[in-house]
C-alpha cells in the first residue's frame, strides 16, 4: 500500500473514531458531528468514502448506544447530506457550505421526524399527527442547526488550516528529503 493511501486511510479512521467518541460522550441532544461529517466527507473524501464515513461513525456508535426503528431514516438522511457535499466538490465557497449545512439540517429534520411518525405510536396516523410530530421536533431542529454549523465550521476551517500548514511545511520537507538523499 502506498504511503499516501496509508495516510488517507489513517486519517479516515481518526476522523470516524473521533466522531464516534463525540457521539458517545454526554452532549445536548442533536448537537452531534455526524451531519457535518457527512457534508465534509461528501465534499472532500474521494470516491464513495465520503458516503461511508458518516455511516461508519453512526454504526460504530450505535453499537454502543443501541439500534432503533428510525435508523433507515437517520442513515438515509446522512447519505443525502453526503450527496449535498458531493455536489459542492467542484466549487466550494463559504456561502455554498452554509447553504449546504442548512439544507442538510432541514433534510435531517424532515426525514427523521417522518421516520418517528411512521415507526412509533407516539402520534396519530393522520396529517394532524404528522404535523404534531414536526412541531414537537422543533427544539431538536434548533439543536441540529446549531450543531451542524458548529461542527461544519470545525471540519471545513480545520481542513483549510491543516492544508495551509502542510503547504507551508512542504518546502522544508523537500529540503530535508534532498539532504537525507544526498547523504546515503
Amino acid at each position: 500500500m502506498k504511503k499516501n493511501n496509508r495516510e488517507m486511510y489513517l486519517s479516515f479512521c481518526v476522523v470516524v473514531l473521533s466522531a464516534v467518541f463525540m457521539r458517545l460522550i454526554p452532549h445536548i441532544p442533536n448537537i452531534s458531528p455526524i451531519g457535518a461529517l457527512a457534508l465534509f466527507s461528501g465534499t472532500f473524501v474521494p470516491s464513495f468514502g465520503g458516503f461511508i464515513m458518516p455511516i461508519a461513525a453512526m454504526f460504530l456508535s450505535d453499537v454502543f448506544l443501541g439500534f432503533h426503528r428510525t435508523i433507515p431514516f437517520v442513515y438515509g438522511s446522512f447519505l443525502l447530506i453526503a450527496g449535498i457535499g458531493y455536489f459542492l466538490r467542484k466549487k466550494t465557497s463559504p456561502l455554498k457550505i452554509m447553504l449546504g449545512t442548512l439544507l442538510g439540517s432541514l433534510l435531517f429534520f424532515i426525514i427523521t421526524n417522518f421516520g418517528v411518525w411512521i415507526t412509533s405510536s407516539m402520534y396519530e396516523r393522520n396529517i394532524n399527527g404528522l404535523l404534531r410530530c414536526y412541531y414537537m421536533g422543533l427544539p431538536f431542529f434548533r439543536n441540529t442547526i446549531f450543531g451542524d454549523f458548529l461542527y461544519t465550521a470545525f471540519f471545513f476551517i480545520g481542513y483549510k488550516i491543516l492544508r495551509l500548514l502542510f503547504v507551508l511545511m512542504l518546502p522544508a520537507r523537500r529540503k530535508t528529503a534532498r539532504h537525507v538523499g544526498n547523504t546515503v
